[in-house]
């Protein structure tokens, strides 16, 4: 009795399948934004002094790359842009703060929305 319970269950869900699907995958788009939002902010304060931090922009350290160029290098993922920032070797001695780890994710994020197709790097 049990099984035909849990399969009666399984098929009163499975019309539900799709529409869970999509809940889940806006909950993580709303997400993914909000983390992209955090990381501009944090480039607005941090970052765009060296480097130019939105597409199409120029750096106003001509040694900083700006990041587009960065987001668009081949095999950037948030994964290795994260791993990136999270080696305090990475960065130039001019820089004076750490990243910390709870704004990496976000840096990221907002790194990979730079992310075009066809891009022609400055660089």
């Amino acid at each position: 009795m049990k099984r035909v319970g849990s399969a009666l269950l399984l098929l009163l869900l499975l019309p539900m399948a799709p529409v869970l699907a999509a809940a889940r995958g806006n909950a993580h788009s709303a997400a993914t934004a909000a983390a992209a939002q955090r990381g501009r902010t944090f480039a607005e304060t941090h970052c765009a002094q060296c480097h130019a931090i939105t597409a199409n922009g120029t750096s106003p350290n001509p040694e900083a790359p700006p990041w587009d160029d960065v987001a668009n290098r081949e095999g950037l993922t948030a994964q290795t842009f994260a791993t990136f920032l999270a080696d305090a070797h990475n960065y130039p001695a001019a820089m004076d703060f750490r990243v910390e780890r709870r704004v990496i994710g976000d840096i990221a994020a907002y790194m990979l929305t730079l992310r075009r197709q066809n891009y022609k790097p400055t660089r």
